[in-house]
């Protein structure tokens, strides 16, 4: 599938420079996230309830994970992001929104002169979207249908400013308690209000199908080692089969079954890879009966038979530990 999807053409144009406000901005979201880090690479969990900052100097491959409902904010490089078959690029220039849990494949990008890439993330906070979107001075915007549970929107000034005075808190830990939760406040207020907000109000629109699709979807990430029954599903969130299956797609650009086989295999993979699981009990604790079935979908969708992931991740694992005993003796 090309790239240019109508949900990515918009973030795969040929970049436009920011605008000085906005470039001046981004200098100072670089210069927080690097006083944060402190050049530490990986993600660091701030004081801030939710609020997440990025440091990566070299990175590898493509990572599978579950996005789960946030806002991402790129200050340096630029990450691409596929939900099912779809591709969605950001960078400094614009901001990724996830409003429903997505298995992703995820792979971030250094700048062409190969400075880190430097990010944002804040879980959003679906109770009190909704609490916003009830308020009835929240300015009207007109409804969207069911449509993709994550979407990409041009930067602004009223999205990045509260972001960074998120961050100039981290300097007066005091001041956390009473001032972040209202900073939060606003932020999910300009998402709501800009771009493509529209979507994101559809999350907490009572009784939307997008909400609906979000209840299936928390039930199947429980119960994703069962078996899956579509008409059950179906009848849970008071929809019909083919009316579930339409609006199950158009949120999640996968199938159930799609949907429900990376979930199983993910675990498996974390089962595997960070508890030691071996390759048969990984396989059947995430509702696999045929082996043979497990390795051919793990290595179509990891890119190597599980078998084969599971001593290359131990190699490497070994590998660390030797350099850091080296190092520790060294010292």
């Amino acid at each position: 599938m090309s790239d240019k999807t109508p949900e990515t053409a918009a973030a795969i144009a040929p970049p436009m420079p920011l605008e000085p406000e906005l470039d001046e901005a981004r200098k100072e979201l670089v210069a927080l996230i690097e006083h944060i880090t402190r050049g530490q690479d990986g993600s660091i969990e701030t004081p801030v309830p939710g609020l997440y900052v990025h440091c990566i100097s070299k990175p590898d491959g493509p990572k599978h994970a579950l996005q789960t409902p946030a806002f991402g904010l790129i200050a340096q490089g630029s990450k691409r992001v596929m939900v099912g078959d779809e591709i969605y690029v950001y960078d400094p220039m614009h901001y990724l929104v996830s409003s429903v849990d997505l298995p992703v494949c995820g792979q971030v990008r250094l700048t062409p002169d190969n400075k880190p890439y430097l990010g944002v993330r804040l879980d959003l906070s679906l109770d009190e979207i909704g609490d916003l979107i009830r308020d009835e001075k929240l300015p009207a915007k007109a409804n969207a249908p069911a449509s993709r549970g994550v979407y990409v929107s041009r930067i602004a000034m009223p999205v990045l400013e509260p972001v960074l005075r998120l961050l100039r808190l981290l300097e007066t830990p005091e001041d956390i308690p009473i001032m972040a939760p209202m900073i939060k406040r606003e932020i999910f207020y300009r998402l709501l209000v800009n771009g493509e907000g529209a979507r994101l109000r559809q999350i907490a629109l009572q009784d939307s199908h997008t909400q609906r699709i979000a209840k299936a979807i928390s039930a199947l990430r429980v119960n994703y080692a069962q078996s899956l029954r579509i008409e059950d599903m179906a009848r849970a969130v008071h929809m019909s089969v083919s009316s579930f299956h339409h609006h199950f797609k158009a949120v999640t650009a996968m199938s159930p079954l799609q949907y429900q086989k990376q979930l199983r295999l993910q675990e498996a993979r974390r089962q595997m890879l960070m508890a030691g699981a071996d390759v048969a009990s990984a396989a059947h604790s995430v509702g696999y009966e045929s082996p043979s079935q497990f390795a051919r979908e793990y290595g179509r969708m990891f890119g190597v038979p599980p078998l084969r992931d599971k001593r290359r991740w131990l190699a490497e694992v070994e590998a660390q530990n030797d350099a850091l005993g080296a190092a520790s003796q060294a010292a």
